[in-house]
């Protein structure tokens, strides 16, 4: 908050956003406690927001750092400092979805299944409606502009004796994902940008491994950095290119 204040008094035309991964999610059943439990994780990712955005901590996330065995401490003039140095935008990253129930121990989770979806080799679910659904829960909730600054497919790539990658499916995972956040707009949604994770393979902080690619250039190296270090343009490229160039008008 201190940050933004301070960015806003350097330059008032500043537009100083946040960060978050926005997990959305659904409730693995039509139990109650179910729905319960997918409000319960969504919130954990609300209560970051809720303050850079709204300026306050809610009641729900006081009562739940007590439930937890903590309890904030606020000095003398936070509160002033929070209500003053609330984000312009929402900056969020946004690759999957999950389904999430309670267990027996009163535990959440949220790494079934979802049999209406299909997943990636690294078995993250493929849901570009979610990302509708993020767009249109988030913009509701805090009534400021949103920015999808990470979205991407983590893929086993081949590398053709021609030089080419066949990389359709990431095509198809970028398209449907970009009408996803064109309808969004189409309901009034303020989207101020979308970037692809990455443009270039690298090596993934998720996991660790380079084989988990995720760009529309591919690089000649393997896990353990063997290789020509060569760059290959996929067919992903001059799609992304398209795409980009007609600010997702062009997305067939």
């Amino acid at each position: 908050a201190k940050a933004v204040i301070l960015g806003h008094q350097i330059n008032p035309n500043f537009k100083i956003g946040c960060m978050v991964q926005y997990p959305e999610s659904y409730p693995a059943t039509c139990q109650p406690i179910d729905q319960i439990a997918k409000r319960e994780y969504m919130l954990f990712t609300h209560y970051y927001l809720d303050v850079m955005c709204r300026g306050f901590y809610t009641n729900t996330c006081l009562a739940k750092q007590e439930q937890l065995g903590g309890k904030l401490i606020i000095d003398e003039g936070d509160e002033e400092i929070l209500r003053k140095g609330t984000v312009d935008f929402i900056g969020f990253s946004y690759y999957f979805s999950s389904i999430v129930s309670y267990q027996r121990d009163g535990s959440i989770n949220a790494k079934g299944r979802n049999p209406y979806l299909e997943l990636t080799d690294w078995r993250w679910h493929i849901d570009s409606l979610g990302l509708r659904v993020a767009l249109n829960e988030l913009y509701d909730r805090y009534q400021i502009p949103l920015f999808v600054v990470e979205n991407g497919l983590g893929a086993v790539d081949q590398l053709n004796e021609d030089g080419t990658v066949d990389d359709q499916y990431r095509i198809d995972y970028m398209r449907e994902h970009v009408k996803a956040m064109s309808e969004a707009i189409d309901e009034d949604v303020d989207l101020m940008g979308y970037t692809w994770w990455g443009c270039i393979d690298l090596v993934s902080a998720g996991t660790g491994e380079i084989r988990k690619r995720y760009g529309f250039i591919y690089v000649d190296v393997d896990d353990f950095g063997n290789g020509t270090y060569k760059r290959y343009k996929k067919d992903s490229f001059e799609y992304c290119k398209k795409v980009y160039t007609s600010n997702g008008k062009d997305i067939d």
